[in-house]
């Protein structure tokens, strides 16, 4: 009997609040192992995963997976993404228009995936605009908004499987809108609006809002593109390897982030790993943690090592938005990765990326620890590990689900005073001093933003095969 084949899958994780190179580990990981299948197991339409071809194309991966470019390489967005139809469709034209003719026969979405409403991403805005100053750091795109609203109403939870029914859609669209226009009602008595706010108000007196978007909306399941979870299994049986992308980052986790600064998405390897076991319970899994030389941060929230000395020299796809501002940097914050890596009980391989970053600098700096005394007694059981009294090294993982742990550890990262390492600004030793800080091999460098720029250091025992697109 000929033994069952095991494909090779990997996990791609960011170790930060993201940004840090998911787009292009993932399109360097297929052309590298001929993978033909990327999952998208975590977040939704606000992804921001960028991608540059050799011949010089760049693309922004929202919900295509960002394997998309190379010939026949299929999506499968899963359960756990939370999709944004009309976004979608934008999305695949502005493919089509970069060369990617077949786009829709490559992509499909599980029936079970949560869907964005007009009127869940109006209420989205309008909260995070009525925050004023205290903004959360939306994207303003309405995911926590969606996941939010399906787990206190459930039975009114739009997925992708009702995409196949106008009567059942419209049904629920009409509920949504009225509820939801209630639910911000008191946002109209604090009599604090703006034009802004005015504009997305409008998304729910508008009947010609409802009309649109279902007519649109509903072109994925004409187009076959909405199927059940099943598909999934087929498609990990015809490959022999996969790449599963994720989205945000381990620091932005639903419960292992600093709350209220993250999002309504696990960002760990979890749901990858469920979706494998029901799959392809053999595959041989490569879990790959990302992380930039420095740190950075789109949106709200602590940011210890912040600093303005890297704004010039910073090359950044993404940029600034009315909802998340501009993108702010820091130096690399070894105590903030050792939390990531304490959350996922560890990687497979490490990747290390924007290392071109430090050479055009005059000088870098590494954060090892946080300094001070402040935490002795109100952040004790915050303090998983320090070098000596007022030096810590290692925050606590919190236990399951406590929001209270995850909003004392922002407390503390708002208070946190690192303790920088200074080293010569050259690629060689920041790589150097960050193995030393994490403990740990850096297995995969890049420098650049193509494939082409990404190097293999010393996982050559790993399945990366050897083609090259």
């Amino acid at each position: 009997m000929t033994p069952l084949r095991r494909p090779s899958v990997f996990v791609i994780v960011d170790l930060g609040f993201g940004d840090s190179g998911k787009g292009l580990l993932t399109d360097f990981l297929v052309r590298r192992t001929g993978a033909s299948l990327v999952v998208r197991y975590n977040g939704g339409a606000q992804a921001g995963h960028n991608v540059v071809t050799p011949d010089g194309r760049h693309h922004t991966f929202a919900q295509f997976g960002a394997g998309t470019f190379l010939p026949g390489v299929r999506t499968f967005l899963s359960r756990h993404v939370v999709v944004h139809p009309t976004a979608l469709l934008v999305e695949a034209a502005v493919l089509q228009g970069k060369g990617v003719e077949d786009v829709f026969s490559r992509v499909r979405i599980s029936e079970r995936a949560r869907v964005i409403t007009p009127f869940h991403q109006a209420a989205n805005r309008l909260r995070e605009l009525a925050r004023g100053d205290a903004r959360h750091g939306s994207c303003g795109v309405g995911v926590g908004e969606t996941v939010q609203d399906s787990l206190e109403h459930p039975a009114e939870a739009v997925q992708a499987g009702d995409l196949r029914d106008g009567a059942v859609l419209r049904s629920k669209l009409r509920r949504i809108r009225e509820r939801k226009h209630a639910e911000l009602s008191a946002l109209w008595a604090l009599g604090r609006t703006v034009p802004a706010m005015e504009r997305e108000r409008g998304i729910f007196e508008r009947e010609e809002v409802l009309d649109a978007w279902i007519e649109q909306a509903t072109r994925l399941a004409k187009l076959g593109l909405v199927v059940p979870d099943s598909t999934l299994t087929g498609w990990m049986e015809e490959a022999s390897s996969v790449v599963f992308e994720g989205a945000q980052g381990v620091l932005l986790d639903e419960w292992k982030g600093f709350h209220p600064f993250t999002t309504w998405s696990c960002c760990t390897a979890s749901n990858a790993l469920e979706l494998i076991a029901e799959s392809a319970p053999d595959a041989q899994v490569t879990r790959v943690g990302v992380l930039r030389s420095y740190a950075v941060r789109h949106g709200a929230g602590p940011l210890p090592t912040e600093t303005k000395m890297l704004r010039p020299g910073a090359t950044e796809h993404n940029a600034f938005n009315d909802w998340q501002g501009p993108v702010r940097y820091g130096w690399f914050d070894a105590v903030l990765a050792r939390y990531a890596l304490d959350v996922l009980g560890g990687v497979d391989v490490l990747a290390l990326t924007h290392l071109d970053a430090p050479s055009p600098s005059r000088s870098w700096a590494v954060c090892s620890a946080y300094a001070g005394e402040w935490w002795a007694e109100e952040y004790a059981d915050l303090v998983a590990d320090r070098i000596a009294a007022g030096t810590l090294t290692r925050l606590a993982v919190g236990p399951e689900r406590s929001l209270e742990h995850q909003t004392r550890l922002t407390q503390l990262l708002t208070k946190a005073t690192p303790m920088l390492d200074h080293c010569e600004p050259e690629e060689s030793a920041v790589l150097t001093q960050l193995e030393q800080l994490l403990g740990r091999t850096v297995d995969i460098t890049s420098r650049g933003p193509r494939a082409s720029d990404v190097q293999l250091r010393t996982a050559a025992h790993l399945p990366w095969g050897s083609r090259q697109s």
